[in-house]
């Protein structure tokens, strides 16, 4: 991959960052990302199609409820919208470049300001994605998925598609017709749908049949209107339970999965499933991720973190190896993502001030999931892990457990064989040698 640098450097004396392997001491360099490196038959590139988030990277500057900016860009600072955003995308993508970032990932509002007119924002996001086809032409750097934001202007206060005021709904419309347009335009791979305020604040005020209702008739007709125009990607819709809405109708995989099925979107939609979500969720990331996997629709992920001691989104960089090892073994078993990848949906710290802090952050993020694959892949080559849990279950595999799985059995049946073979064994699930063998092998 080339690096692409605009007029202007940004990113000063960083060059493009290498895998130099575990001895290294160059903090600036991959030490377990080797992008050409094969592991269960596919190189790591292929296995984790890392993406670059726009909105957190290059637009997020570190205020927070009780302070201003600590992030200043360089690329934020002309008048002109449209001139500022393209600024912006060259500082886009000379990190993605050096890097070594395959892709990335947007919501319209990231890549330039929007306004209150349709028709403007219309033009000033054409402007933009003419331009982003020069940069991606020029780098090699692909679109994973692009998104429309739907809950920060004040008119999505009640949502989107769910909002009770149908001129509000029609805006949305209009955001996802630009998006989908850019996205296809842009050759996206993906398309995602964050109801970031689709749900409620209270049902006092709530018909939420209808809500639902007319969610899934926007989706229809959002998906509808993409085939019409030549996109054959897949759809992703992203859980998360509430924040900002009390208790918001994508609350988690198990809940799209049944939304998905009633509303007959099955067929075009998958799952982008976020770390952070998961825990708000009250779930383990592992959880929803074997939720998607049982159903075939692991689409994609967002990769980052949660602070166990905050209650809310806090989109930290992903460093924890035990958990994302766990994490691997699931994706890998379930064969991988199905049109997505790993989006870094992670922010540095408020106090991360210095542009070479993005950089430590987002190899420790790619670092960490490049060891945990490798790890995975040695578990699951290596060990008894898969051993101890087919034979858990094998009581299922002959006989009458078989022929329950089968539905053959009735329930007097199952009575029968209680009563003629008494009391069962109690079998050990081995959880502490399960949780001793993950650290083995890291």
């Amino acid at each position: 991959m080339s690096v692409i640098i605009g007029e202007k450097e940004f990113f000063k004396g960083i060059d493009q960052i290498k895998y130099e392997g575990p001895e290294s001491k160059n903090p600036l360099a991959f030490r377990w990302y080797d992008e050409n490196r094969v592991v269960a038959g596919k190189t790591m590139k292929e296995h984790l199609r890392f993406a670059g988030a726009y909105w957190h990277s290059f637009c997020g500057n570190g205020a927070d409820p009780f302070g201003e900016a600590t992030h200043l860009f360089e690329w934020d600072k002309k008048q002109d919208a449209v001139e500022r955003a393209k600024d912006k995308m060259d500082a886009a993508f000379e990190f993605l470049t050096k890097m070594n970032l395959p892709y990335y990932c947007f919501h319209d509002v990231d890549v330039v300001d929007y306004t209150s007119d349709v028709v403007e924002n219309e033009r000033r996001l054409q402007a933009l994605v003419d331009y982003a086809k020069q940069k991606q032409a020029s780098s090699g750097v692909k679109l994973l998925w692009g998104t429309a934001n739907l809950f920060s202007n004040r008119r999505y206060m009640n949502g989107a598609a769910t909002n009770p005021d149908f001129h509000v709904l029609s805006h949305g419309g209009a955001q996802v017709k630009a998006a989908l347009d850019a996205t296809i335009a842009l050759g996206g791979e993906n398309y995602v749908f964050w109801g970031g305020r689709e749900g409620y604040m209270t049902l006092l005020n709530t018909d939420m049949k209808r809500e639902q209702e007319h969610l899934a008739r926007f989706l229809h007709a959002a998906k509808d209107y993409a085939r019409k125009q030549g996109f054959k990607g897949t759809f992703f819709i992203e859980p998360k339970p509430c924040e900002p809405s009390k208790h918001q109708y994508d609350y988690d995989a198990a809940t799209v999965i049944s939304f998905l099925r009633q509303y007959d979107l099955l067929n075009d939609f998958k799952l982008n499933l976020e770390v952070n979500h998961a825990t708000l969720a009250g779930h383990t990331f592992q959880h929803e991720l074997q939720v998607a996997v049982d159903a075939g629709l692991l689409g994609s992920m967002d990769a980052n973190r949660g602070d166990y001691q905050n209650g809310w989104d806090t989109d930290q960089f992903p460093n924890n190896i035990n958990e994302l090892v766990e994490s691997m073994l699931i994706i890998l078993e379930g064969g991988g993502f199905k049109g997505g990848g790993i989006n870094f949906d992670a922010k540095i710290r408020r106090n991360s001030t210095d542009n070479a802090d993005l950089f430590y952050a987002h190899i420790g993020g790619m670092d960490t999931f490049a060891r945990a694959l490798v790890v995975a892949d040695n578990i699951l080559q290596h060990s008894e892990y898969k051993k101890i849990r087919t034979d858990r279950y094998a009581s299922f595999d002959n006989g009458k457990g078989k022929a329950f799985e089968e539905g053959k059995l009735t329930l007097e049946d199952l009575r029968a064989f209680a009563v003629e073979n008494g009391e069962p064994v109690l079998k050990s699930g081995r959880q502490e040698y399960l949780e001793n063998l993950i650290n083995w092998y890291i």
